[in-house]
């Protein structure tokens, strides 16, 4: 069997991370307690490690420009003290994958990144503290250095003792952090550091971590926590954070101001570009502190202690929806939607989704993912937008016309949550089908396609194979039918025949005249048929 090559390995590992912090998002959220019982672990872990996956991504598939490229786009779009820390940890882990003769195939190398990765994640924070992600980083790499260091190391076999380690270290740290203790949680950060942690033992070896929530010894981890700790009027009123171009010699007299101004400081960075974060009373001091040193830019300043705004006293309402063709983007936007166009092969991001909401408006926000990989995106960015005191929904539309349907029923009269339940409704009655051509040879749950098959799907499955896509589309509909429906979308592509889309709306009258019927042209270029019955 041919070797994955490294740069490989760690692209696959960024991508199973994500999905995993993904998964894994709310639940850690739910942890929060400590330092500030904010609620956001989860999703600060998340969107630094999307900014890290979207930068590797595009970089040349070589291993030095895989991980300098995901250790810079960690830093550039790390989010809170959970997501700095972990920036820090993955450009540990560049500066030893990245120097010359380096290879993972030993295990040797993960080992030694995940050692440098722990000693400058600790180093990085001002007043390291036991019981929380620093933890667990220093028990994953102990454990994975006494494995390197046997005559029998392997990469998974290091990946392993990781992950062990990793989850024993956090099922101790209730032990290690009295507020930890009085919640009965385990550390949301820590618990984010094995998610990751696991995912590479999964790449490696194929194995599945157990599904949330999981216990830990005599804690469990409960969805959602009732923190008992609580921001007091005692405690800093302004999370600060800001990227800063400043030469590396400044960085010294910059931690000894911060330190002095506040706490949960966090400096991250090196050769220019660090990232700040810092818990302060007077905001302004802490920003002049970074002009001192250099460019401070990104500055974002969140106040801790009073409560969020009413998202209910912003006027309008903002609908953002994700279109993968430009008909379907025409008719979201004819709908009242703010569109996020998409692309085959493109994984949408979480600040193009929040690019969105910011040119709808500054109302109450309802998302549309309309695809199943950007739910959790969506999620994500509603999240985001929660710390900000807007209201924000996720309606869980997985297919183009289930987005379509739930914009049939918004109404922005209706008070906010009675709109989305509408939405929600509809897109959840909504069964969705597609046809398209098979690019490459596959098992289906229809058996085997070879290239140029036409392949129908059915509620996300490939669940048709044929020679003639009006007669797949037919069965398609003809399957979603099966079980009753008042109304048939046809959704035509870029690539669609001529007469396919009337083909169908010919059959569908024949064998259900009780059904309607309405076809619109998506432009979508992956499928030439998308299909909904309501």
């Amino acid at each position: 069997m041919q070797p994955v090559p490294d740069a490989e390995i760690v692209l696959r590992w960024c991508h199973a991370g994500l999905d995993a912090l993904a998964a894994a998002r709310e639940e850690i959220d739910a942890l929060n307690v400590y330092p500030v019982p904010d609620g956001d672990t989860g999703t600060n872990l998340y969107l630094t490690m999307e900014a890290a996956v979207a930068a590797a991504t595009e970089a040349d598939p070589h291993l030095r420009e895989v991980v300098d490229a995901m250790a810079r786009g960690a830093l550039l779009g790390a989010r809170g003290n959970s997501g700095i820390i972990l920036a820090q940890m993955l450009r540990g882990v560049a500066e030893v994958l990245r120097a010359p003769g380096v290879t993972l195939a030993d295990g040797r190398a993960l080992a030694d990144g995940l050692a440098r990765a722990a000693a400058d994640a600790v180093g990085a924070v001002a007043v390291p503290v036991e019981g929380t992600i620093l933890t667990v980083a220093k028990a994953a790499a102990a454990a994975a250095v006494r494995h390197a260091a046997r005559q029998d190391c392997d990469l998974p076999g290091v990946a392993l003792a990781a992950a062990r380690a990793g989850r024993a270290a956090l099922e101790r740290t209730p032990d290690q952090l009295d507020v930890l203790r009085a919640a009965g949680v385990v550390d949301a950060g820590g618990r984010g550091l094995t998610v990751l942690l696991d995912a590479f033992d999964t790449v490696l070896t194929g194995r599945r971590a157990l599904p949330a929530p999981r216990p830990f010894g005599a804690h469990t981890v409960p969805s959602p926590v009732k923190p008992v700790a609580a921001v007091t009027p005692s405690s800093p009123a302004y999370e600060v954070m800001y990227l800063l171009d400043a030469p590396d010699d400044r960085i010294a007299e910059l931690r000894v101001r911060l330190g002095e101004l506040g706490d949960s400081l966090v400096v991250v960075g090196g050769d220019g570009e660090w990232n700040v974060h810092v818990h302060v009373d007077d905001a302004g001091a802490a920003l002049e502190a970074g002009i001192r040193a250099g460019r401070p830019h990104h500055i974002k300043v969140t106040h801790l202690l009073s409560a969020a705004p009413s998202g209910a006293d912003r006027d309008g309402r903002v609908i953002v929806a994700f279109a993968a063709g430009d008909g379907l983007a025409e008719l979201f936007a004819a709908a009242g939607g703010t569109v996020v166009a998409t692309r085959p092969g493109h994984r949408p991001s979480t600040g193009e989704m929040l690019e969105a909401v910011e040119r709808g408006g500054a109302g109450d926000v309802v998302i549309l993912p309309n695809e199943r990989d950007a739910v959790p995106v969506a999620q994500a960015a509603a999240a985001e937008l929660r710390t900000t005191g807007r209201r924000a929904a996720v309606i869980p539309s997985v297919a183009q016309v289930q987005g379509l349907a739930a914009l049939a029923v918004h109404e922005p009269a209706l008070p906010f949550d009675t709109d989305v339940v509408a939405m929600t409704t509809a897109a959840g009655q909504t069964r969705h089908g597609a046809v398209t051509v098979a690019a490459r040879e596959a098992v289906t749950m229809a058996g085997v396609c070879q290239v140029g098959d036409v392949l129908g799907v059915v509620d996300g499955d490939f669940a048709v194979i044929g020679d003639d896509p009006l007669a797949v589309a037919t069965e398609v509909v003809r399957r979603m039918l099966a079980a009753g429906g008042e109304l048939v979308t046809v959704v035509t592509g870029a690539h669609a025949e001529n007469g396919l889309a009337d083909g169908v709306v010919q059959a569908v009258r024949q064998t259900h005249p009780e059904a309607d019927t309405v076809v619109y042209h998506g432009g979508q270029p992956r499928y030439p048929l998308l299909l909904g019955v309501e």
